[in-house]
């Protein structure tokens, strides 16, 4: 129960992270976070019992400055919505060079596409149009907004969270 993951949202209510129950309990105890959600049981001690929260706010305003997102394997399947951009299948990803590097291609946001396994092998090192193959959409660099992104990993406590995360879509 205390390595649940917990949402924790900033004082105006944006979602800065997710950490551990046990971190959770630990913030709303020194009075350093508002426990939103109760939704995971409770943590017992010697004398008493503390109910474990899925969502907290943070008691101080966190500023978070606006960086530039790096371009990463799981930020690239984010972005395509976990499909391959050649067939639209959900399977196994790799990463796929639109126009391969061997031909002058950058590993840039606009360059690079999620591919399932067999496209990728099929498309081997040619363009898409070399390739009788054609893109579903083309690749672009996400827009700089603040939308939290949730990890894989935590994508089963997504409805606990819901109410916190407008701007999430489910894939």
């Amino acid at each position: 129960m205390t390595n649940s993951p917990v949402l924790v949202l900033n004082q105006s209510f944006e979602p800065l992270n997710i950490c551990m129950a046990r971190r959770a309990i630990i913030l709303v105890l020194e009075g350093k976070a508002e426990m939103l959600e109760n939704g995971l049981g409770c943590f017992h001690s010697a004398s008493k019992a503390y109910p474990i929260p899925s969502v907290i706010k943070l008691e101080h305003m966190v500023r978070r400055p606006h960086i530039e997102r790096r371009l990463t394997r799981i930020g690239v399947f984010y972005r395509d919505g976990f499909v391959c951009q050649y067939c639209g299948r959900d399977t196994t990803l790799t990463i796929d060079h639109v126009i391969p590097r061997r031909q002058g291609g950058r590993h840039t946001w606009e360059n690079v596409v999620a591919a399932c396994v067999p496209c990728n092998r099929h498309k081997a090192g040619r363009t898409p149009e070399q390739a009788n193959m054609r893109l579903r959409t083309l690749p672009a660099k996400p827009r700089e907004t603040s939308t939290f992104l949730v990890p894989h990993r935590y994508t089963g406590s997504i409805s606990r969270w819901q109410k916190y995360l407008p701007n999430y879509v489910p894939n």
